[in-house]
């Protein structure tokens, strides 16, 4: 039986293992790889981005601070309006392998919701923000 999701350590263990898979996947390795030029300061960010949603009620050292909508919004825009509900769905998928690969539980099973629901909203922001410049 696998653990669940319970520390910091674990969220790196997951956000670097599925970066792996994204970045060797055909269709979403080259926005990744074209964008991100520091990797591991890219898993720190990550990192405390999915510790920062999966444990709210925890004290933390760190809570994200960035905007993640403007981000994808603007990697967007860098590639020409590209992206498409099936990278987000590809994303997705390999998110869901990762993480049932990695764990099993409660916080696991959040992990996929919020992953699912943040997919969904970013994907209509990103989707706004292209009517707003047309």
């Amino acid at each position: 039986m696998k653990a669940d999701i319970q520390s910091r350590e674990d969220v790196r263990n997951l956000v670097t293992t599925f970066y792996k898979k994204v970045r060797a996947n055909d269709l979403l390795g080259p926005f990744f790889n074209e964008t991100i030029s520091d990797w591991e300061a890219h898993f720190e960010l990550l990192t405390t981005f999915w510790e920062s949603s999966l444990f709210i009620t925890r004290q933390l050292e760190q809570r994200y601070q960035g905007n993640p909508i403007e981000a994808h919004i603007d990697v967007d825009h860098k590639f020409e309006e590209r992206i498409t509900e099936m990278h987000f769905g590809v994303w997705l998928n390999l998110w869901y392998e990762t993480i049932e690969a990695l764990f099993q539980g409660p916080v696991a099973d959040n992990a996929k919701r919020r992953a699912r629901k943040m997919g969904t909203f970013i994907y209509l922001k990103i989707f706004e923000a292209r009517q707003k410049r047309n």
